[in-house]
Formats: C-alpha cells, structure tokens, sequence
C-alpha cells in the first residue's frame, strides 16, 4: 500500500506542475489516494482550501463519455505518430460533442451552408 501511495502521489504532483492546483479533486474511496492527497496537502504541494470529493460513480460517467472514442480507436491498427493520435481523438470527442449539444453550433449551421463548410468554422473556433 505505501508503494500505491507514493505512486499517487507522483501522478497528483505531476498533475498540479502541468495543469496547476485544482479546486476540488474527485476520487473513488481507494485509502491510499486519500492517504497521499493528505500528505500532498501537508507538504503544502496542494493548497488546503482544495475540496476533496469521494464518488464511487462518477468516475463512470467520465468513462461512458470516453466510450465512443475507445469504439473508433480500437479497430484501427494504430497511429504512426502523435500528432495522428492528437488529431484523430479530438476529432472524435468534437463530433460527439457536437452530437451531444455541447458545441455551439448556431453560429456556423445558417441556412444554405453545406457540411464541410460547417466543420471548418468548427475546427477553426
């Protein structure tokens, strides 16, 4: 357990130094990533106002949502590169987004304009 410890805690402090401290963090109730978000906190490398939030489902959420992506991926037999990767999943993700009304399209989708014409003022946005 103290391994699981310390390797949470190498991932949380790998992702306050690239994305900054969080408001809150929302985790399933597994001890040892209680264990260092506490000791993260003590050591001061994460602010003490950060809210830590126990939810047993919502991580699903976030994995239903990435559900489509892992249906395009996994037939295909890889990519070359990641910049192919970067681009093929956000790609993905816009359209389901799209799909699911949380892209604003109302600006590009007027009258007379053809889909291509569509998806360039999306990506371009």
């Amino acid at each position: 357990m103290h391994r699981d410890i310390e390797a949470a805690k190498r991932f949380f402090t790998q992702a306050i130094n690239q994305h900054g401290s969080p408001e809150k963090i929302i985790v399933d109730g597994y001890p040892a990533t209680h264990a260092a978000l506490s000791e993260l906190k003590t050591e001061e490398v994460l602010p003490q106002q950060t809210k830590v939030r126990t939810s047993k489902y919502l991580n699903n959420l976030i994995e239903q949502d990435h559900r489509r992506v892992k249906q395009r991926i996994y037939p295909m037999l890889g990519f070359k590169s990641f910049v192919n990767a970067a681009g093929t999943i956000s790609g993905i993700e816009l359209a389901q987004r799209i799909r699911k009304g949380q892209f604003d399209t109302s600006q590009t989708a007027q009258g007379g304009v053809r889909v291509p014409q569509v998806w360039e003022a999306v990506l371009a946005a």
